[in-house]
């Protein structure tokens, strides 16, 4: 199992990017999918998190700004996030907790890490 993760780069502040993240390989089903972000010196932290039904969490820092969403049928989990702050400057990472088969608990699978800049 492989998760893919995209669209970092350089912004602004104010600005907007999207990040997309997606799991390929013997994927049985996927259960929750998130990001986490984790900026020099500090410790990885929730960004969001969405659920196969569509549930819905967000870090407070990150409310009002940045929305979560996914594509089951691709495997896809999408992060869009606006009105960047140079506070959000971080490296980012997908997850996904999934299962390769029916006989097997879901278990956490991460992407490779992609860097989000702000500048002020």
């Amino acid at each position: 199992v492989q998760l893919q993760a995209s669209g970092g780069g350089l912004v602004q502040a104010g600005g907007s990017l999207r990040l997309s993240c997606t799991a390929s390989g013997d994927i049985y089903i996927i259960n929750n999918m998130g990001w986490y972000r984790q900026a020099p010196g500090k410790q990885r932290e929730l960004v969001a998190s969405i659920g196969s039904s569509g549930r819905t969490r967000y870090a407070d820092s990150v409310k009002g700004r940045f929305t979560i969403s996914r594509d089951n049928a691709e495997n896809t989990v999408y992060l869009q996030m606006n009105t960047l702050k140079p506070e959000d400057t971080a490296v980012y990472y997908c997850e996904a907790d999934l299962a390769r088969d029916s006989r097997s608990w879901a278990s956490a699978y991460w992407g490779q890490e992609t860097q989000v800049t702000v500048s002020s």
